[in-house]
This record gives C-alpha cells, sequence and structure tokens, in this order.
C-alpha cells in the first residue's frame, strides 16, 4: 500500500512524537546516554512550547510503561483533582447547568509537572536540569511556531483582547496573532526558579523532589491562588472566578497505578483506568475479536463492513462509558468480562444503531438527565478533537502524544495534555495558563462522572502498551478527544488483523463516530454520525449510508495523530503520523 513515509527500523532508540522538534529532542537524549525515560521528560517539556494550543505546564500527563528490567505495565497517574471548593453547590448557585469549557472554573489541579519529575525520578537517569534545558532555550529563544498555533489564536484574538489581557499581551504582542518565532521568557524564568530552588539541595532524587515542591508548595501555587481570584469570562458568557487553592496544589503529588488490560489473541491490550476513557478500547478490542474473520483489508484500506462493525462496537463502549466510568469504583470485571462483551456483541446488527445503549454491569444503567437536551446539539461537522474555548471565536483544542524505547527494552506511551493557550487567561507572572479538565465533569449528582470535591474527572487521555505472548511489543497512542480509542481501534485493526506494518497502520484510512455525548463543553452528540476518511472509497461510503449511517466525508487526510513504537526480534520500529504535517518518528 501506499504510505507516507518509511516505518523506521534500528536497534539504538526510537522516539515517536506530535512535533519534530519533540521527536528530535528525544532523540539528543538517548545519543547523550539517556533512557527511554529521560527522553520522553525532555521531549514532553518541548511540547509543552512548540504546540501551546495542545498542551501546557498546567496540564496532565497520563501515562503507561514497561522497563528493561520488568515487564509488568505500569500507570503513571499525572491528572490532578478539582479544587476542594468544586462542589455542586457552588456551580448551582452561579445558575450554570453544564461547567464551561474555558476560563478558571473547570481548572483541576496542574498534573504535569508533578507527573512529569515523578517518571524521572523513579526511572530516568538525567538530572531535572539536563531534560529541562531544552524547554527552556525555546522557551528564551524561540521556537518556530506551526501555522495551527496561529490560527487558533486568530480565532479567539477578540476574546483575548476584550476579556483576557494577559493572553494577548503574550500570544498578539503587536496586536497580531503570533507567528513564525515565537518567545516566552516569563516561562523560561519560571523554569529557570524552579531550577534554583530544586538545586539548592544534592543529589538528582532530592533535587527533583524539591523541584516538585517548588512548584506545589511554593512561588507557583502562591502565583496560581492570587491569580484565581479574578473573574475572567468563561463559556457562559460571564466572567466567574477561579476555585483551585495553593492548599488544593500542596494537597496532591503524582501516582502510580495498576493499569487494566485484556487478552486479544496472543496480544495483551493495555490501558488507563476506569477513571479514564481508555477501558473503552479495550471493550471494542473485546467485541471486534468475536468479528475477526469478518474483518478484512485491501491494500491497506478495510472493508465497509470493517468499518460498520467497528463503528459499532464502539457505540456500545461509549455507552458503557457514559454509564460506568468515573473516579470511583468501576465494574472493569463485568465491562470486561467474556459473558458481558457476548451479550453486548450480539446488539450489534447490519444496520447503524440509532440508540445509546449502555449495558447493566451492576444493575440497570443510569445516564445524565440532561442528555436528552443535548442529543442532536451541533458538533461542528464532526469533531476531530477536544474542543476548546471562546464564545467570541470558539476553536479547537487537542492533545499531543509521544512514545519511546530504548535498546534497554525500557518502553514508554505518555499522552500530555490540558493547560492550552485558549483554556483560560495567561498567568502574567508565570508564562503559563491553567487547565479547563474539569469541563467533563457532570453537575448532576449521583453518577460515576458527578462532580465532587478534590475527585479527578473522566479524562479522554489515552495511552496505549501492548504486549505479544508476554513481552512488552507496542507503544501507541494519539490526541483527540473522544476519538482517542476510536482512531487507536483503527490503527489496532489494520496492524493486528490487516497485518500492517506501524506506518502503514496510521496512514490507513481512520473513522469515527459522534454518536454518544461529548466529553468537553457543550457535550454534544450526533446518534447516527459517522465522520470518515474520503480514502476509504466512495462505494465505502455509499455502503455505509445504506446501512444508516450518516456519513461526514472529513477529507482524505484528516483524523488521528497516531505515532507508535515497537520493539520485537531484535528490531525498534517507529511510526508517526504525516496528517497536519507536524508528526515525526526519529531512530537508528
Amino acid at each position: 500500500m501506499f504510505t507516507t513515509r518509511p516505518e523506521l527500523a534500528g536497534t539504538f532508540g526510537m522516539v515517536a512524537s506530535t512535533h519534530w522538534l519533540a521527536s528530535a529532542t528525544g532523540m539528543a537524549v538517548l545519543e547523550d546516554g539517556g533512557n527511554a525515560f529521560d527522553a520522553a521528560v525532555a521531549a514532553g517539556f518541548v511540547l509543552q512550547v512548540a504546540e501551546p494550543h495542545l498542551c501546557g505546564p498546567a496540564g496532565q500527563v497520563p501515562g503507561l510503561f514497561v522497563t528493561a528490567d520488568d515487564p509488568t505495565p505500569r500507570a503513571l497517574a499525572g491528572q490532578g483533582p478539582s479544587p476542594a471548593g468544586a462542589t455542586p453547590e457552588h456551580f448551582a448557585s452561579l445558575g450554570l447547568d453544564l461547567i464551561p469549557g474555558s476560563g478558571l472554573l473547570p481548572a483541576t489541579v496542574p498534573g504535569a509537572w508533578d507527573g512529569w519529575l515523578l517518571l524521572l525520578r523513579d526511572y530516568g537517569t538525567k538530572s531535572l536540569r539536563e531534560v529541562l534545558t531544552y524547554a527552556i532555550g525555546y522557551a528564551r529563544n524561540g521556537i518556530p511556531l506551526v501555522s495551527r498555533v496561529s490560527d487558533t489564536i486568530s480565532a479567539v484574538s477578540q476574546l483575548f483582547t476584550e476579556h483576557w489581557p494577559t493572553s494577548a499581551a503574550l500570544w498578539m504582542p503587536d496586536g497580531k496573532p503570533a507567528s513564525g518565532v515565537h518567545r516566552n521568557p516569563v516561562l523560561a524564568d519560571t523554569w529557570e526558579r524552579l531550577l534554583r530552588e530544586a538545586e539548592s539541595v544534592s543529589g538528582r532524587e532530592a533535587q527533583i523532589d524539591a523541584g516538585r515542591r517548588a512548584w506545589s508548595q511554593g512561588f507557583v501555587a502562591e502565583e496560581i491562588e492570587k491569580f484565581s481570584r479574578t473573574a475572567f469570562r468563561d463559556d457562559s458568557g460571564r466572567d466567574h472566578a477561579g476555585l483551585l487553592t495553593g492548599d488544593d496544589l500542596a494537597s496532591w503529588s503524582a501516582s502510580y497505578e495498576e493499569p487494566a488490560s485484556v487478552d486479544v489473541g496472543d496480544w495483551r491490550l493495555v490501558k488507563m483506568g476506569g477513571w479514564t476513557q481508555g477501558p473503552a478500547l479495550l471493550q471494542q478490542a473485546l467485541l471486534m475479536y468475536g468479528f475477526r474473520d469478518e474483518l478484512s483489508y485491501v491494500d491497506g484500506v478495510p472493508s465497509e463492513r470493517t468499518v460498520h462493525l467497528a463503528t459499532e462496537a464502539a457505540k456500545l463502549a461509549f455507552a458503557d462509558r457514559e454509564a460506568w466510568y468515573g473516579d470511583t469504583d468501576v465494574p472493569l470485571d463485568v465491562l470486561l468480562s467474556a459473558s458481558y462483551t457476548d451479550s453486548r456483541r450480539a446488539l450489534i446488527t447490519d444496520t447503524a444503531s440509532a440508540e445509546l445503549r449502555p449495558g447493566d454491569a451492576r444493575g440497570p444503567a443510569r445516564l445524565p438527565a440532561i442528555l436528552n437536551s443535548l442529543q442532536g446539539m451541533q458538533a461542528e461537522g464532526g469533531a476531530t478533537g477536544e474542543p476548546t474555548v471562546g464564545p467570541q471565536g470558539r476553536t479547537r483544542g487537542d492533545t499531543v502524544h509521544l512514545d519511546v524505547v530504548d535498546a534497554a527494552g525500557n518502553l514508554v506511551s505518555l499522552t500530555p495534555s490540558g493547560g492550552w493557550l485558549q483554556s483560560s487567561p495567561a498567568i502574567p507572572s508565570l508564562g503559563f495558563c491553567l487547565d479547563s479538565r474539569g469541563q467533563m465533569f457532570w453537575l448532576e449528582q449521583g453518577l460515576p462522572n458527578s462532580l465532587a470535591p478534590r475527585k479527578r474527572p473522566r479524562i479522554t487521555l489515552s495511552p496505549s502498551l501492548a504486549l505479544r505472548d508476554g513481552v512488552p511489543t507496542l507503544a501507541f497512542g494519539t490526541p483527540g478527544g473522544d476519538q482517542q480509542d476510536q482512531w487507536q481501534l483503527c490503527f489496532w485493526l489494520a496492524h493486528v488483523y490487516g497485518g500492517l506494518n506501524l506506518q502503514e497502520s496510521i496512514d490507513s484510512p481512520a473513522w469515527h463516530t459522534t454518536a454518544f455525548p461529548s466529553s468537553f463543553y457543550p457535550r454534544s452528540w450526533n446518534p447516527r454520525e459517522l465522520v470518515v476518511e474520503s480514502r476509504l472509497g466512495a462505494s465505502t461510503l455509499d455502503g455505509l449510508r445504506a446501512r444508516g449511517h450518516e456519513v461526514v466525508d472529513a477529507g482524505d487526510w484528516a483524523l488521528g495523530r497516531l505515532s507508535a513504537v515497537s520493539r520485537s526480534e531484535g528490531l525498534l520500529r517507529a511510526a508517526a503520523n504525516a496528517r497536519g504535517m507536524q508528526g515525526y518518528a526519529s531512530g537508528r
């Protein structure tokens, strides 16, 4: 089949990400003697500068990894919880039935800094200065902005100039959207101050922990609390102050968790736990395994039936996500069981379903009452990423992703996000803004993903690992909000059942449905909508319409920003997405 670029192969190390500068940075760290974790952390910080419309210093970072010494997958939980003051009563007092998607109200405790540093401390070998110096250099000396950054700023320029002056000062320095080489010296100063406080103590691990404290218990927390007391415009069309306090930051730290996993043939697929949407890919993989003999690819293009079956499996899995997933006791033992999967698979017919059908995993499923009023709302022509903010110019933010493997066998997959430049007003003393991940909570109580103080939102961020015959083999993922675990299913089916290599699987035509509630304000959904790439072919698109799908043609190359690395039979491999002309893999 035609591919946009070759699948890379080598024996030394591989880095794949959504931006070439991050991949180059990760490779530079490997060449300098660092391991996969050192490379990932350095690349992750560079992504905060290179793709500021997609992730930022006050965002979050979930990850999955195995080490060279232990093939048991672990999960990095770098998502902070809601503030102590984020109560349903507070939002009710403001007259809100949904949490706004922008401004200060939806901010959760920033998790990225602590998550990255925890990973570096426990599994890396480099000092904090060694991995952070690349990002500091780009922030201080300038980084070439991709056109999408300028486009994003343009879309929210009126919001910035009329309501978020600190953001206008940073991202519209001459009254026009930043373009070309952009500098953020305040962010560089923030990182340098964190380094100075970290290096006031001796020892690599002690310095990293000191850097963590300087953020959560020091000047960063103080500045965040002070800034949060000011009211700014948000998606509600009104001005609201934030809720984050220094105590919120001081009371939380990143941690490790046991991930969720399922066995699918000779593969074990690994995802984050049920407080994220990650198990939705596990459910889809199990459902599709039962159709494995019906899946087919010709020249890298899936058949109409393959796309239809995958779409219907996604509807069932994401209906379960809405009914059962959240930062609570999620019945994954039932949801991932053979008997439950068989009963759900029996619901899939030859025609498109228009129902939101969660299963009775633990008694009758309950869905948010507000969903009926949100059904059929315009989802902006078929969602292709995470919606972000601006009543004066709504645009789409998204996420970033990176995967790294080294010769020793360390393998890591991370999906950082949040703190987009359009999430909330820039904090002028720090050079970054807060995240808006709290918009994912429901204000209605009694649901798994209902808002409560100090609770994590059910995030869409969803890195992936896979073992084959018990051997850690594959790391992959993509930005894309609710679409992440659908586009990853496209990749999984192409690679596992289509027999395509990593690059061919990424380049294979993709699709997704919006037939379930969006995780992002204003939480729209369209029961029959199926968004596809044209390269599926006109006859396939016509056949899908005949099955009852409302097909939205997104164009030839429009869906997904996947990257992947693998380790098998002594070879390391990598591939990255060409869509959008930003993602690259590097290795030797």
